[in-house]
């Protein structure tokens, strides 16, 4: 693959991220390449972070002396897929309209990277006292199951950052918290058989009803707190996602699944909240059921405080006050497990992800591009 030239707008390099499609789960070696060597071209000094799957990768780069506290820039780089039949042009090959462009991964978060990736050869022309730092991971929209990979190598890689700024779609406007996540999938097989003789089989949907009716119980439990007035709603909840088994009316259903999911305010375990339904699932396999449990994905909350040195710098860097919080999640909250404290402040809206038409005007492109560039400008300080 050839080299790209390193002076690029962010709507050029835009249009190249979403002709990778790299949706979530699947391999993503070219775009992690053609990013790499577009960074190795400005001087960066670039790490590529297998995953243990064997066909994804991390990447970790740096601008400046990394032996110093510097700042993170975060994103991932996978996609949700983009099969809806209401597309009105290829998501995997940007298109513009007037002020929009429009592509998958256009908001949620490519335009991100972009405009990081844009800004870079200008703050690579600087001095840096201390160091940018550049974290790109797969599989976030699974629930970020690459980024734990790349925390683990932190250490190694850089002095301990003083903070990460995740660049999902927030409007340019910094956001100081999040609330925790938890999913699982549970299985139960019982024995199937004929209808009429419901005394011989072990029915599957029945006893999965037992479970839901427990998140259920769950659910209205956490209406009563622990509250944070930051989110709406005010506290942690529990939900049935899906629910599969059965073949025919007259079959004893020897099979069920359903999938749930937890969000938790800060301070309390998303996948503590979960602890009833185990227990009630214990219970059926005393009774003769075979029980599946399955995590899916688990992030905590992230909970930054109003005058946390990140969040004045945000405010700075912005013109705004940060927001408070946000209903959805991010990798925020694992980097500040890790002991780093994270923000999230991006280009974009996320009301624009996940659909048809997903798209990023070019203003805001231009708006966080500045606001990278005066982020380096601090860094040479």
């Amino acid at each position: 693959m050839s080299s790209p030239p390193v002076a690029k707008s962010p709507e050029e390099i835009l249009a190249r991220l979403i002709s990778f499609p790299s949706v979530v789960g699947t391999a993503n070696g070219d775009i992690v390449e053609w990013i790499g060597t577009y960074l190795r071209d400005l001087g960066a000094s670039v790490t590529v972070l297998p995953g243990p799957e064997g066909d994804r990768w991390n990447l970790f780069a740096t601008l400046g002396p990394a032996d110093r506290p510097g700042i993170i820039l975060s994103g991932h780089m996978d996609v949700v897929p983009a099969a809806e039949p209401n597309w009105s042009s290829d998501p995997f090959s940007l298109r513009r309209e007037g002020e929009r462009l429009y592509g998958r991964g256009t908001s949620d978060m490519k335009g991100f990277l972009a405009a990081a990736l844009a800004a870079l050869p200008a703050i690579a022309a600087r001095p840096l006292s201390r160091p940018l730092h550049l974290a790109f991971s797969y599989d976030e929209e699974a629930g970020c199951r690459g980024v734990p990979h790349l925390l683990s190598r932190l250490p190694e890689l850089c002095a301990r950052p003083e903070g990460c700024i995740v660049g999902e779609p927030s409007g340019l406007r910094a956001i100081r918290a999040h609330k925790g996540k938890a999913a699982a999938r549970i299985e139960i097989t019982g024995r199937t058989g004929h209808s009429s003789r419901p005394d011989l089989g072990l029915n599957a949907v029945h006893a999965m009803a037992e479970i839901v009716t427990e998140a259920v119980r769950s659910a209205e439990a956490l209406t009563q707190g622990p509250f944070d007035d930051n989110f709406e709603p005010p506290y942690s909840s529990l939900q049935v996602g899906t629910i599969t088994g059965g073949q025919a009316v007259n079959i004893i259903p020897d099979r069920c699944a359903i999938e749930i999911e937890a969000r938790a305010v800060a301070g309390v375990d998303p996948a503590g909240l979960f602890a009833g339904i185990e227990a009630k699932l214990a219970s059926l396999s005393e009774r003769g059921f075979t029980t599946r449990w399955e995590g899916l994905s688990a992030y905590p909350a992230l909970s930054l405080r109003e005058n946390a040195p990140l969040a004045v710098l945000l405010g700075d860097l912005t013109g705004q006050e940060p927001l408070p919080a946000v209903s959805y999640g991010t990798e925020a909250g694992l980097y500040q497990a890790a002991g780093i404290d994270a923000i999230i402040c991006g280009p974009g809206d996320i009301a624009r992800a996940h659909k048809p038409d997903e798209y990023i005007e070019i203003g805001e492109l231009a708006a966080c591009r500045k606001m990278i560039e005066a982020l380096g400008q601090r860094l040479s300080a």
